[in-house]
């Protein structure tokens, strides 16, 4: 690795400016188990090892950026979830974190079932091997080629979010002589405490059908009566990255009531009630998120306590953790390209990549963290802005954090807790090159995804 000099930013004991950030930590060379996947660690000689591959060996054998996944943490995390739910629930990854037919392959080898939004997810899940009747399809615009699609293939339930949908999804399946298992998306009026923008369940947004003024009541009239359509259930999603479970206790005390009232006109007991997904991981050691077991146990107390309350056989629950899952297994790896200190500010750290491989800070104001993964470092610490290489001043990859003040250029950093979304939401601005997703596991790295490269931007553009 090369080492340039260059004059110093803001360390430790200096007065730093307000950020996004906490004290600097006692150690930077320490990697906080909550942040990282099960396998990483940091080798007596001070290089970051996943899956017994250490960072270096790498870089050199499949570049920067890339995403490292690690294998063995996203099948354990799999069986946590499935193992606390148990058999009398079911437990549905959520693809748009991050669908790939590797990724395919092992929910269905480890049992769990697949949520996709989109006729691509479908397609993928499908091309996989993943069992139609273990998908449900999701969406608040899906066009009639995409139910199409989805009800000659068999999915599980599709989840019904518009009137217009309840119409074109009982049509398409009596036109193909079949009759579709649905579920109705209610938005249930819980404001959860994260992101205006994933935010699911006030009624001020574009997803589901509001419980408030009856609106949902008659959606579960109009497809009760549709031969069509068999409704299985209701659906609910009260936002992302939430670590408060009050929201999701009033969610299913107002999908329960929902379920009385059904019961009460029209004779049915529903027999399956989904609550969603959003659970929260750790981006950074401030991050407190719970574990499997802890959330099943809590969701099963609260759909039991209010059947009984009204009166209700406790129905089917099903969840579905995407970020939960895949967002802590993976990092994205990054050399290190330029260094520019800003007297009494922070120290710009230049990456070979940036918002086109993780567009969430600069989206959702989302934080991170980071560490020097190549070396180890006694140096102190150093306020940091790790940034991208687009021509774009929002292209902040971690706004704020500490990093070794003898960091140098050729050094390689990493970003973890990334699996989730990051490689979902790339793009090509600036034509950048879509990193690869690489699955590390027992001392051997595989590319699940690969390099894009200038050929594949070219094959597009047919101007």
């Amino acid at each position: 690795m090369s080492r340039s000099a260059h004059p110093a930013g803001p360390r430790h004991g200096d007065v730093l400016p307000e950020g996004h950030y906490s004290a600097p930590p006692s150690d930077l060379n320490a990697l906080d188990p909550k942040v990282w996947s099960r396998t990483v660690t940091r080798a007596p000689d001070g290089v970051v090892t996943v899956g017994g591959m250490d960072v270096t060996r790498l870089a050199e054998e499949f570049g920067t950026p890339a995403y490292f996944l690690d294998e063995e943490d996203f099948r354990a995390r799999c069986r946590a979830w499935r193992d606390a739910f148990g058999a009398d629930a079911d437990v549905f990854y959520a693809g748009k974190a991050f669908l790939s037919r590797a990724v395919v392959r092992w929910l269905h080898e480890e049992g769990l079932n697949l949520d996709v939004c989109s006729g691509g997810e479908l397609t993928t899940a499908l091309d996989a091997g993943m069992p139609a009747e273990r998908i449900a399809f999701h969406g608040n615009n899906k066009t009639p080629e995409e139910i199409e699609r989805a009800v000659a293939a068999g999915v599980g339930h599709i989840v019904l979010d518009s009137f217009q949908e309840i119409v074109r999804v009982a049509h398409i399946a009596d036109r193909l002589g079949t009759r579709q298992r649905v579920q109705i998306r209610v938005t249930v009026g819980v404001e959860a405490h994260t992101h205006e923008f994933i935010a699911t369940a006030h009624e001020d947004q574009k997803f589901g059908i509001a419980l408030a003024g009856g609106e949902a009541a008659e959606a579960v009239r109009r497809a009760l009566k549709l031969d069509g359509l068999e409704l299985v259930g209701i659906h609910s999603h009260i936002g992302s990255q939430i670590f408060d479970t009050a929201g999701f206790e009033v969610a299913a005390r107002r999908v329960v009531s929902l379920l009385a009232e059904i019961r009460d006109e029209h004779g049915v007991e529903l027999p399956e009630i989904d609550l969603g997904g959003g659970l929260g991981i750790a981006y950074t050691s401030a991050d407190d998120p719970r574990e499997p077991h802890e959330i099943a146990q809590g969701l099963h107390d609260i759909v039991t306590r209010e059947c009984a309350a009204a009166g209700l056989a406790v129905p089917r629950i099903s969840v579905e953790p995407g970020r939960a899952i895949v967002g802590p297994t993976a990092f994205t790896l990054y050399e290190v390209g330029t260094i520019k200190p800003l007297e009494g500010l922070r120290t710009y750290v230049s990456v070979d990549g940036g918002m086109s491989d993780n567009i969430r800070t600069a989206l959702y104001d989302a934080e991170y963290s980071v560490a020097l993964v190549s070396r180890s470092s006694d140096a102190e610490p150093m306020l940091a802005r790790v940034v991208g290489k687009h021509c774009e001043s929002g292209d902040i990859v971690v706004r704020d954090a500490f990093l070794p003040a003898d960091l140098a250029v050729g050094d390689l950093i990493a970003v973890p807790a990334t699996g989730a979304y990051c490689r979902s939401m790339a793009s090509n601005y600036n034509h950048a090159l879509r990193p690869p997703v690489v699955a590390v596991r027992e001392g051997a790295g595989r590319v699940i995804v690969r390099r894009e490269t200038e050929e594949d931007l070219l094959r597009l553009d047919v101007g």
